[in-house]
């Protein structure tokens, strides 16, 4: 959806249209929804910054200027949100071990080890993940997850665009170590240049 969709969407919640606010939370709950998940990895209080976004976007639809795309500028209030929620209370990493993962596929069919083998892999990802910091793994995310342009990033975490890619390039480096050490530790292969591959 392009500004000027968004936009007239916009001047109608502004008369308090309810479908129009239907629409345009349709359009971009599921992104918004996303990021914030990623942030605080917690189900509920994911949800509840949506709502609380939306609901900034419902009280004051005229606050959209049209300067970056809408959905930059509705991370950008998510991500404020998110911020409040995850100073309040820092969410502790859960990472599943081997044994909680296997009493969740199959035991012996081979799609209960390809199962078990992809949730390994998604499982070293996220431990990965959760050891860079906060400012890396935003970066990451609204990259790779979201296909925001380095100038969107940029205008979310309100830095300038040098250095989103200087965080973009180190995150990646870390990853790669990350997964590469996790590999060896497996005993598999010794390469993991597909994971976050440019």
């Amino acid at each position: 959806m392009d500004n000027d969709e968004v936009n007239s969407l916009l001047a109608r919640i502004g008369r308090e249209d309810q479908a129009a606010f239907r629409q345009l939370y349709k359009a971009f709950s599921r992104k918004v929804y996303a990021y914030v998940l990623n942030m605080l990895s917690d189900h509920a209080r994911a949800e509840e910054v949506l709502a609380d976004s939306f609901y900034e976007v419902w009280r004051h639809p005229d606050r959209f200027r049209g300067d970056s795309q809408f959905s930059t500028w509705l991370i950008g209030i998510a991500r404020r949100k998110a911020l409040m929620v995850y100073r309040a209370r820092r969410p502790d990493e859960v990472h599943g071990d081997l044994d909680d993962i296997a009493e969740t596929t199959a035991s012996d069919t081979p799609d209960g080890y390809a199962e078990l083998a992809g949730k390994q892999r998604r499982e070293g990802v996220q431990h990965c993940m959760g050891k860079l910091s906060d400012e890396h793994r935003e970066c990451l995310h609204l990259v790779f997850y979201e296909g925001m342009s380095l100038a969107d990033v940029a205008e979310v975490q309100n830095c300038p665009e040098g250095t989103v890619k200087t965080r973009l390039f180190h995150a990646r480096q870390k990853i790669k170590n990350c997964l590469q050490s996790l590999l060896r530790s497996e005993g598999s292969a010794p390469d993991a240049r597909g994971a976050l591959a440019s």
